[in-house]
């Protein structure tokens, strides 16, 4: 089974931007009028490329064989047998093969979320004689704890480092890291400074 993670804040307002740049795109197509209509619509090419990059191409991809990092301009393939350690600050580090590291884009822990991490695995802890807490379901209780102090990147760095073991354990050869250019990523960025070219090349 495929999972994937990513930051759902920026995946949310990336597609509001989308929204956006295809209302505008149709209102200068409407009213063309020369060369402001064609500086309006490369402007709004290469910022909708920087969101694709950045907010909408970068995920973290678990399969049955692989762990997958998408990152803005590579995709990177690391066969759970073939990781060493996983480490996780702001950002989910994936050590293989000669001391090569992986960092994934997504998801990552900003200090605020950090913060609040810590201070919700506190709360359990400094709970007075008196609860006015709802009651907890077990199944909701256990979650509540192995989140408490976690960040999401932190969760998903125990998954990884579990699968990796897991992979270990069973004696799985660790085939090589494959590491391919994003030609997703490489179109959008042609597309972007096209524009670019034909809004300063036509009068």
């Amino acid at each position: 089974m495929k999972q994937t993670y990513r930051s759902r804040a920026a995946f949310v307002l990336a597609w509001v931007w989308l929204a956006f740049v295809a209302f505008n795109v149709w209102d200068l197509i409407s009213k063309y009028n020369g060369k402001p209509s064609l500086v309006a619509l490369a402007v709004l090419g290469v910022l909708t490329a920087l969101v694709y990059l950045v907010a909408l191409r970068p995920a973290t991809v678990f399969t049955e064989s692989e762990l997958v990092g998408r990152n803005p301009m590579r995709t990177t393939h690391v066969p759970w047998a073939a990781i060493d350690d996983v480490s996780v600050s702001h950002a989910i580090s994936v050590h293989h093969g000669d001391e090569q590291v992986l960092r994934l884009w997504t998801p990552m822990a900003s200090a605020r979320e950090r913060a609040k991490a810590q201070r919700r695995g506190m709360s359990g802890q400094q709970r007075g004689r008196f609860r006015t807490e709802p009651t907890l379901s077990k199944g909701e209780q256990a979650a509540a704890e192995a989140f408490a102090g976690k960040t999401h990147a932190d969760w998903v760095g125990e998954q990884i480092r579990e699968r990796a073991e897991s992979a270990r354990h069973r004696h799985e050869e660790a085939a090589p890291v494959r590491v391919v250019w994003a030609y997703d990523a490489i179109a959008v960025l042609a597309a972007a400074v096209v524009l670019m070219i034909v809004a300063i090349v036509i009068p």
